[in-house]
């Protein structure tokens, strides 16, 4: 799995005309086929031509610092040369004092300073304004980059290797005396990852599956599959996984739809997800039709969620799948944030439209609506499945 480190190597030689031909038609057709890519290739050029300025800016104060300090040395020699004499005791006629002598560079400064003055300080001014834009620039990036800052948080949950539960432990009491089996390894994070289409595609929040070198889903009844990211959206923090095992033989028949429209304020809505070993439902209200800091991609939700719960799914009363839990606000109690359904839709229909050999055969029909909601989630629990990560 290829790291933002080697995103930007690839895209420095082919900026640089360092790829051979071959190499470079296949990135450029990947970038045609590939959204995410060609994002990630707009933030290196971005962030590149911002740091690149931002260096010429510094050169050039260099070069007006050093200017600076030739004409200050030279004004030290010049004064020092140029000292008046001691007056005398008796009265005598005054000495003619000395003529100021002005060295050609520094004439040359003074009439360039008069006939451009005006110019100097408009551009002494938009140096000034473009480093404060440089680091509000780059401060903006390195807040997308961490989405845990400013009040922020993610919910991936770390996972504790230390600690067990009762029920290991009674387990373990009780085996004493008998062939030691080697032990489970739980992986490093998880979240919670649904079911997208019928034949093996799940979706999960991009920033569960960052860093991973590898992936396990794993269901309520401890079935476990080897999964695969086959694409990610970092701007609205979703990713699409892939199970792999030849052992898996399809999720049947999904009972909710996605909604591709936007859901009102104030509706009804509940998710499910695994910020512990069982599945856990909480449920709330749509709060606000933005997310954090005004985002349209996201929804705003009064439903507790804590570190596990990223990448579950939020349903609306009639058991449509409207957004993908994302994260929560740490300053507010209870304000938590999801990527719309719509924004997930939009990339499905990207995908298959880049024709990538990918096809996603999405549920049509929504058995969900009319149920209680004891009985929708009886239906909806065997789609959801917790997410392992191991790095």
């Amino acid at each position: 799995m290829k790291t933002e480190a080697d995103y930007y190597a690839l895209f420095d030689a082919y900026r640089s005309g360092e790829l051979a031909v071959p190499q470079r038609a296949d990135l450029e057709r990947r970038l045609a086929a590939d959204p995410d890519l060609a994002q990630r290739l707009n933030e290196y050029e971005t962030l590149t031509g911002t740091l690149t300025a931002y260096g010429q800016r510094l050169a050039l104060r260099r070069k007006l610092n050093a200017i600076q300090a030739d004409m200050n040395a030279e004004k030290a020699v010049r004064l020092s040369s140029e000292e008046l004499p001691a007056p005398h005791l008796f009265s005598t006629p005054e000495a003619p004092r000395p003529a100021l002598r002005i060295s050609r560079t520094e004439e040359k400064l003074r009439q360039f300073w008069g006939s451009h003055r005006a110019t100097m300080m408009v551009a002494a001014s938009v140096a000034v304004l473009a480093v404060f834009a440089t680091l509000l620039g780059m401060e903006w990036w390195k807040a997308r980059q961490q989405p845990s800052l400013y009040g922020y948080a993610t919910l991936r949950r770390e996972v504790d290797r230390i600690k067990r539960t009762q029920r290991v432990m009674n387990k373990a009491i009780n085996q004493i005396g008998t062939p030691a089996t080697p032990a489970v390894n739980q992986g490093k994070f998880s979240g919670t990852g649904f079911a997208l289409t019928a034949d093996g595609y799940l979706v999960t929040s991009y920033h569960v599956i960052q860093g991973a070198d590898s992936l396990l889903i794993e269901s309520r009844d401890r079935q476990r599959f080897r999964a695969e990211p086959v694409f990610t959206d970092v701007a609205h923090d979703l990713a699409i996984l892939q199970i792999k095992d030849k052992s898996f033989n399809g999720f049947g028949r999904l009972p909710y739809s996605f909604k591709r429209g936007q859901s009102e304020l104030g509706e009804r809505v509940y998710t499910l997800g695994y910020p512990r070993e069982d599945l856990v439902f909480n449920d709330g209200s749509l709060s606000a039709r933005s997310g954090f800091e005004g985002d349209t991609g996201f929804y705003q939700i009064s439903i507790p969620v804590n570190p596990g719960n990223s990448g579950g799914p939020l349903l609306d009363d009639r058991g449509n799948l409207i957004g993908i839990i994302s994260g929560r606000q740490m300053d507010v109690q209870s304000a938590a944030f999801a990527t719309k359904s719509s924004y997930l839709m939009r990339l499905v229909d990207s995908l298959s439209a880049a024709k990538t050999g990918q096809a996603y055969n999405m549920p049509r029909a929504n058995q969900l609506a009319g149920n209680s909601r004891p009985q929708q989630i009886r239906k909806l629990r065997d789609y959801v499945f917790v997410v392992k990560v191991y790095e």
